[in-house]
């Protein structure tokens, strides 16, 4: 099997840490065919291009005034004093009232981004992005030429110090799991090696909670049946743990087993699109049917302009509220025929919004996600009801507004009744969109 050839070496895993203020200049060459974004950690870039913070607490985050403003990351020393990703700044500030917040930009990350894959391809073609600044590297077949793992390992290591100025913590394992647990072992600018000799001396004592997928509700279930530790986790009943948490019990008691045998995709490796969604927290609360159009249609462009940007349609459009309470809900419906026009998706989105709301409380944020793709192309049954010499002009306006945005951006060609409330008119849903992290199973 492919899996035996491929955990022979070793597996590593590659997390960038935030620049000390200690450390020379940097550069990471890999490889020039990559598709992939493997961003460093953006706070280590800050602290490369601002050494006069040296030593001090720094996220990088939005606007402070705006109110979706969060913790992007954070260096070590905003860590240690209890800032997170994912806070709000506002929240961050209250934690360190001397931290040092920054605005992101994207621009120098993506710079950095392509040294990051020119030098992971000059040691392998089998790179795995797993979020945004961490990666999988099978290096089994890199042996012959660059040496045993942790030669490799500190390779990398020295070139990042080096010639990019920040640092970063590797593990390596003969899987995938217990590789990503050495890159967090030691930190920063460490190297652990977990092999078949070790793991379950050096591994099995750490806590359940360090375990891929172990998140806040799994780590309170095992606790009140005292399984705390990884290696508790791995000598449990695999048939109690899939009562706890069905089939992820399996997966959790595999994983703390080192019994992974998932392959590093290559380079350039794209997980099929099975649903293209866009959310947003509003400038101001929504307060009326007007208010939520708006955003709505801001939403519905984004995301039925990614659709035709992939060559899909929609089978079925949900949409994600969430009110000033934080209560959220979602609801989904099914359309009569797969769609990519802009005015299908935010009519079936409006017609969800007024069958589920009855505004109770102002809406603090809003989402649509189309689900149930389908390739563009797909041939479709002809409805007599319905103007298919309408729905093709529909399309190609749509098209040349892609175009027209493309070209000149967003704002170079709006909607005339969004213009109806400035402060929402001014949201761009499209070049805003989230993008979360790449998931483990990476859609297999």
């Amino acid at each position: 099997m492919i899996y035996n050839r491929l955990i022979v070496a070793a597996i590593g895993f590659i997390r960038l840490e935030p620049y000390d203020g200690k450390l020379s200049r940097t550069v990471l060459r890999g490889g020039k065919d990559s598709n992939a974004l493997l961003l460093p950690d953006y706070a280590s870039v800050e602290m490369l291009y601002h050494p006069e913070y040296a030593g001090y607490p720094l996220a990088v985050g939005g606007d402070p005034e705006a109110r979706h403003g969060i913790v992007l990351t954070a260096n070590y020393v905003a860590k240690k004093k209890g800032v997170k990703t994912g806070q709000a700044l506002w929240q961050a500030k209250m934690a360190c009232p001397d931290l040092v917040i920054v605005p992101p930009r994207m621009d120098l990350y993506l710079r950095f981004s392509s040294l990051l894959r020119e030098i992971y391809g000059e040691y392998t073609d089998l790179v795995e992005p797993y979020g945004c600044d961490e990666a999988w590297l099978d290096i089994t077949d890199s042996a012959a030429l660059k040496g045993e793992g942790r030669k490799i390992a500190m390779e990398i290591n020295r070139r990042v110090k080096k010639e990019l100025g920040i640092t970063v913590s590797i593990g390596i394992s003969w899987n995938k799991i217990f590789a990503k647990l050495g890159s967090d072992y030691k930190k920063p600018d460490g190297i652990t090696v977990f092999s078949k000799e070790n793991y379950k001396e050096q591994l099995w004592r750490l806590p359940a909670a360090d375990l891929l997928y172990v998140g806040r509700s799994t780590r309170n279930t095992l606790d009140r049946y005292g399984i705390q530790t990884i290696g508790e986790l791995a000598l449990a009943d695999s048939k109690f743990l899939e009562r706890l948490f069905g089939k992820m019990g399996l997966v959790l008691y595999s994983f703390a087993n080192g019994w992974d045998e998932s392959p590093v995709s290559a380079q350039g490796y794209e997980a099929p699109i099975k649903s293209i969604g866009n959310s947003t927290t509003t400038p101001r609360d929504l307060e009326n049917n007007l208010d939520v159009q708006i955003v709505l249609m801001a939403l519905a462009e984004s995301v039925a302009a990614r659709l035709r940007k992939h060559g899909f349609k929609c089978k079925v459009v949900s949409i994600t509220i969430r009110d000033n309470g934080l209560y959220s809900f979602s609801r989904q419906k099914k359309l009569e025929r797969p769609t990519d026009i802009t005015n299908e998706i935010m009519t079936a989105a409006y017609l969800l919004f007024k069958e589920n709301y009855n505004w109770n409380h102002p809406i603090r944020s809003l989402g649509i996600r189309a689900e149930n793709l389908v390739l563009a192309d797909v041939p479709v049954q002809l409805d007599l009801f319905i103007s298919e010499e309408q729905r093709e002009k529909q399309e190609k306006m749509d098209q040349a507004v892609d175009e027209i945005r493309r070209r000149f951006g967003y704002f170079s060609i709006q909607k005339a009744f969004v213009y109806q409330d400035k402060a929402l008119a001014s949201l761009d849903a499209q070049s805003s969109h989230t993008v979360h992290p790449v998931g483990y199973f990476n859609g297999r």
